[in-house]
């Protein structure tokens, strides 16, 4: 029998379960028996064992006593759900009580909506515009983005449209520009922008122009936040029209300017910093084991290649090789964590970078 210390269990549940487990870098099997409090290894079993194979074993009651269902298919998609409504509850409290309170033109259809709704004192308006604007944007996205995506964005917007309707009015702030009205702007596009990285996450959206730059990121691989600068050109001058038109002074009109400037530029920064799905980094690598390096690129992101060349290290004059391999903001951790347990003495560094052909593959939402 051989032996092992009791903190190299990895986890324990009630009843008699046996677990099999890799023990240190000699990569052992082990058999842990909660009645002795000791890890084992009967010679009998290891011999039916693989030497590098990771088992649990459980008793069948145990087992469907003790199954966890959040890590089933079901319970995933079950989260991803719950985070979806969570984007739509964050949005709706943005618009609600931060946004259309100061008055700030949204971008894309949302904007033109709200103009109008400023233009007509009509909170029932932009409800309704919005709805329909939407319901073509998510009609666009069952085609031109996938139906994963276009289900989740519904249920994002449904949430905010029932929010809208059902929650109570507060005045959170005044929103005069000599009082309030810039702390509701930066906190209504800090919810906005949480809101959305939180959609996206979760291969879903809040709708509008995150609909058309969920399509353009796929396509020229550019984060998603960018579009959403050029949608809020179209809306900000149909918006600054009408404010223009009902006050006839142009004084409102450059100061709902300024503000919706700020808003949107603090809503794609947190979209973009919080979801980087289409930010690109290259990651380079110093070592001397580069097959080792090279399988665990593998293993943490199947779909990625790298490139390998020699290089010569200027204070010893060893020989190392160079190994690149270029990675989104969102799978740079799991490729870092992946190399620094294959080669723990290896150098590595990673930048961002721009211009990368399209060929390059981004998988889809």
């Amino acid at each position: 029998m051989i032996k092992a210390r009791s903190s190299d269990r990895a986890f324990l549940l009630p009843g008699q379960c046996v677990f099999f487990f890799l023990e240190d870098c000699k990569r052992k099997i082990a058999i842990y028996s909660k009645r002795n409090s000791r890890l084992t290894l009967s010679p009998a079993t290891a011999e039916k064992l693989r030497p590098n194979s990771f088992q649990t074993i459980m008793t069948p009651t145990i087992k469907k006593r003790f199954r966890n269902p959040f890590r089933s298919h079901t319970g995933t998609i079950c989260r991803e759900y719950a985070s979806i409504i969570l984007a739509g509850i964050l949005y709706s409290f943005a618009l609600k009580y931060f946004v259309l309170p100061s008055q700030v033109v949204l971008t894309g259809t949302e904007g033109i909506a709200a103009a109008l709704s400023y233009f007509f004192e009509s909170n029932l308006l932009f409800i309704l515009l919005y709805s329909l604007f939407q319901a073509s944007l998510i009609a666009f996205a069952f085609i031109g983005v996938g139906k994963t995506f276009a289900l989740r964005s519904l249920t994002v917007v449904i949430t905010v449209v029932t929010l809208l309707a059902l929650l109570p009015d507060l005045r959170v702030a005044d929103p005069e520009p000599q009082n309030e009205r810039i702390i509701l702007v930066i906190f209504g596009g800090l919810l906005a922008g949480v809101a959305k990285a939180l959609a996206f996450r979760n291969r879903g959206s809040t709708g509008d122009e995150d609909i058309l730059g969920a399509y353009f990121a796929m396509k020229y691989l550019k984060p998603v936040g960018s579009i959403a600068v050029i949608a809020a050109v179209i809306s900000t001058g149909f918006g600054l029209t009408l404010a223009f038109i009902k006050t006839d002074h142009i004084e409102p009109v450059v100061n709902t300017l300024m503000y919706t400037s700020l808003y949107i530029f603090i809503s794609t920064e947190t979209l973009n910093n919080l979801y980087r799905k289409f930010k690109l980094t290259m990651l380079a690598i110093i070592t001397q084991n580069r097959q080792e390096i090279g399988a665990a690129i593998k293993k943490a992101t199947s779909h990625r290649t790298y490139t390998v060349q020699p290089v010569t290290g200027g204070h010893t004059s060893d020989a190392f090789w160079e190994v690149k391999t270029i990675v989104t903001q969102e799978e740079l951790p799991h490729v870092v964590d992946a190399v620094e347990e294959s080669d723990p003495s290896c150098f590595l560094y990673h930048h961002d970078i721009e211009g990368i052909s399209r060929g390059y593959f981004i998988a889809p939402f």
